[in-house]
Parts: C-alpha cells; sequence; structure tokens
C-alpha cells in the first residue's frame, strides 16, 4: 500500500512539473559600464552641429477676417487684419528648396525664411503644395546651402535615437530628443495621407515644418503635429516620413502640383472574424471596385485581399491606400492579391486620381462637393423649382474656393452654361482650367461667383 502511494506522488510531481514555468535569466556576467568620467563627455553636438543650418526658421504674414458678413453672403470678410505666424522648414537642395508643412504656409500673403549664423532675411516663393499630407515647398534664392542628408525611412526602427530640430513658439533654434515610438501610424485623422513616425522627442507648436533626425544626423521625417489635450507635448510627435517627403517634393518641384495614382477600389482591413478565410494575412481587403477604373480593367473582384505591391508588403487599408497615392499616374505596378485562398499576380496600370470620384466626393479648388441627398433635392425642387445641383461638404481653409467665399452647404446649381444635376455633370464642367461662373444657392437665393 505504501508502495502505491509514493508511486502516485511521484506521477503527481512530475505532472505538477511539467506545467511549471521556466524563466529566462540574464548572464550574470554582464558588466556595467560608466560612460562619464573626467575627460569624457557623451555628446551629439558633432553630429547635429552639422545639420543645424539645414533647418530654417518661416515666418509667414497673412490677411485674415475679422467676422462674417451676413448681408451680403459672399462678403464674408468684414475687415481684413495682417497676422503673423512662424514654423520650420528644412533645406533639401544647395540651391535654395525647403520642404515644410503646407499648415505652415497655406494662405500666406509673404514668408520669410532665416537660417542659423546667418543675419539675412530671406524672402521665400511658394512652389507647390499638397494639403492632403501636409507637405509643401518653397524656395529662397541662395547659393550652397546646407542641404540635409535623407535616409531610407522604411530603415527607421522603434527605439532609435531621434533629434527633432525647429522653432517651438518662436523662441529659435531648438533641438530636443527622444526616440522612435512608433512606425506606420495611420487612421488619426489630421491629413488624408497619413504614414506617420511617431516619437517622444519634444515637439510644440513652432516645430511644424522642422526635420526628425537620426543619430547619424540624417533626415527621417518631418515634423507635423502633436496629439495633446493641452496644445503642449505631451510625448506624441507625428513626423511625416522621409520617403513620402521626398516623393512628393519632387513632383511639386518638377509640376508645382502633387498628382496621386488611383486604383478605383473601396478598401478595408480583414477584421479577426474575416481573417480565418484569407489563411491569416494582412492586406487591404477589397469591398467595392469602381466601373471603369484601373482595377475594373485589370479583374479585381470584391473579396479580393491585395498583399503587395511591387513587392512591398501591404499591413492595411491605410498602407495599400499609401503605396497607391506614392505612384504617379500611368505607373504600370505589380499586385500580388489572394482570392480564394489563392495567391495571384497582376500588372495594373494605374490612373489618375485627379477629378475622380473618391468614395462620392469630388474635391475642386479646396472644396469638397457630394450628392445632393435626396430628401434635400426633393425640397428644392418643390421650394425653389431646382432640378438638382451638388452640395459643398467642405471647404479647405485659404484654399481657392474659401478665399472667394464659398462655404460648407452652399449648393452648385449651375457653371457657366451647363446645369449641374450630378456630380459627373459638376465633374464634366470642372475639368477645363478656364475661369467660370458659378451659380450657387444658400438660404433661399442664386448667386454668381468665378472660381
Amino acid at each position: 500500500m505504501k508502495k502505491i502511494i509514493l508511486i502516485c506522488l511521484v506521477a503527481l510531481t512530475f505532472a505538477y512539473a511539467k506545467d511549471s514555468v521556466e524563466f529566462n535569466y540574464a548572464d550574470e556576467n554582464t558588466q556595467r559600464k560608466n560612460p562619464t568620467s573626467q575627460n569624457f563627455i557623451l555628446s551629439y553636438n558633432n553630429v547635429l552641429e552639422n545639420v543645424r543650418t539645414s533647418v530654417v526658421n518661416i515666418s509667414t504674414r497673412r490677411t485674415i477676417s475679422s467676422g462674417r458678413a451676413y448681408g451680403n453672403p459672399f462678403n464674408n470678410r468684414q475687415e481684413q487684419m495682417p497676422q503673423g505666424a512662424s514654423g520650420s522648414g528644412v533645406i533639401i537642395s544647395k540651391n535654395g528648396y525647403i520642404v515644410t508643412n503646407n499648415h505652415v504656409v497655406a494662405g500666406a500673403d509673404e514668408i520669410k525664411v532665416s537660417i542659423a549664423g546667418d543675419k539675412k532675411e530671406y524672402s521665400a516663393k511658394l512652389i507647390g503644395t499638397d494639403a492632403k499630407s501636409d507637405v509643401a515647398i518653397i524656395k529662397i534664392e541662395g547659393k550652397n546651402l546646407n542641404a540635409v542628408t535623407f535616409l531610407n525611412s522604411d530603415k527607421v526602427k522603434v527605439g532609435d535615437v531621434v533629434f527633432a530640430l525647429g522653432n517651438p513658439f518662436g523662441v529659435g533654434e531648438t533641438i530636443t530628443q527622444g526616440i522612435v515610438s512608433a512606425t506606420g501610424r495611420s487612421g488619426i485623422g489630421i491629413v488624408e495621407y497619413e504614414d506617420f513616425i511617431q516619437t517622444d522627442a519634444s515637439i510644440n507648436p513652432g516645430n511644424s515644418g522642422g526635420a526628425l533626425i537620426n543619430s547619424a544626423g540624417h533626415l527621417i521625417g518631418i515634423n507635423s503635429a502633436i496629439i495633446s489635450r493641452s496644445g503642449g507635448n505631451v510625448g506624441i510627435g507625428l513626423a511625416i516620413p522621409s520617403n513620402m517627403v521626398t516623393s512628393i517634393a519632387t513632383q511639386l518641384i518638377d509640376t508645382g502640383k502633387y498628382t496621386r495614382a488611383y486604383l478605383g477600389v473601396g478598401i478595408s482591413n480583414v477584421n479577426e472574424d474575416m481573417s480565418s478565410f484569407y489563411d491569416n494575412k494582412y492586406g487591404g481587403l477589397i469591398i467595392s471596385v469602381e466601373e471603369n477604373s484601373p482595377a475594373s480593367k485589370a479583374g479585381l473582384k470584391r473579396g479580393d485581399l491585395i498583399i503587395s505591391i511591387n513587392g512591398k508588403k501591404v499591413e492595411s487599408a491605410s498602407g495599400l491606400k499609401n503605396i497607391i497615392g506614392s505612384f504617379q499616374p500611368s505607373r504600370v505596378v505589380n499586385i500580388k492579391f489572394l482570392r480564394d485562398k489563392k495567391v495571384d499576380i497582376i500588372n495594373v496600370k494605374l490612373g489618375s486620381l485627379d477629378n475622380q470620384i473618391a468614395s462620392g466626393t469630388l474635391n475642386y479648388k479646396g472644396m469638397d462637393v457630394v450628392a445632393l441627398p435626396t430628401e434635400l433635392q426633393k425640397l428644392l425642387r418643390a421650394s425653389a423649382n431646382i432640378r438638382g445641383g451638388v452640395l459643398v461638404d467642405n471647404v479647405e481653409l485659404n484654399s481657392e474656393a474659401y478665399s472667394i467665399g464659398i462655404i460648407k452647404d452652399d449648393i452648385i446649381v449651375q457653371i457657366e452654361d451647363n446645369e449641374i444635376l450630378n456630380i459627373d455633370d459638376f465633374k464634366t464642367s470642372t475639368s477645363s482650367l478656364n475661369k467660370k461662373r458659378i451659380y450657387l444657392f444658400r438660404r433661399g437665393n442664386i448667386f454668381a461667383i468665378v472660381l
């Protein structure tokens, strides 16, 4: 009997030991090293001294309105008042091209640039802007300026030591230190195309457009925004990655505007419930395909999961959007996708996003127009004998549409001699670059403007 009990105890002990946890311990021989001594100072001065003259202070002056005058719906500036603002920028060429944020220079009547160690104040010319990514290019007349060195931002890793250079609160040239907290941040809602590098280096108002530099002195991003309830730094700074910056800057310098490629699909992420249908892969899930779009012509269908483009892995729907948006129209790309748990590859010639209807919205001269809701359309027919139109859903601050007085909820009913009944009519009537008479319905009246 005693033998039987002993055997049982041994078995129980073995069973318990089988499920026990084994801890991983550090090597006990790990040595501490003191980085400081009387003859040794830990410093990045040699790296930062070279790059500090690549980062500039930008000051702007613009005219703002003191209020709206409702007597005349288009006289929405009762009194013009000058306003000053400051930000930062980064020199990207020896002959004076500078990258900054769109929101730093948007609507500016005057742009001035100063460089550390240079007493001269330069007048800058606006070359081009891209509000969808918040990138802008300006230029000063200069020679042999200290152009920054770029790093491929795909090589940036979480934990890399970084420095934020800029002009916070207008106090002057300032450098702060931190690490890369995350990469590929999107879905924040700051701009339409988001692929931010997140850092805990202190970024404050005025740092916008400044440089995010790694410990080797290379530019990895342009500081763009912070997430904060108070408006001050709380350790969540966001920078536009250098690869996005160079792609956009090249086209802005060449043509003055940035035109994105267009695939023509509605996309979403693969949620947990859906993942088993797609072998637990990540990517951009096609939920709709627009008629006569590049995707439709190539044979892509609803339910296809795009997993890579030109060999670059697609991690999410926003990642797919950013990759497509980084290409220029007419580019042929190699798309790998999953359909019915089988991987297929096709080549697609991309179209142009300019004047394409995306999610039912069309952007023109800084205003977003959408189809009239059915109930509003019925009301207009009954009360104002208006057969149709398009609704202004949003107007970007300091855009061309804003500058002439167009506001949210205006209804565009006619352009030149063309009655506007729907989005397609609007798209056709705005296809040329000529000035146009646009007729708006607002608060029971129709007004004409030139845009």
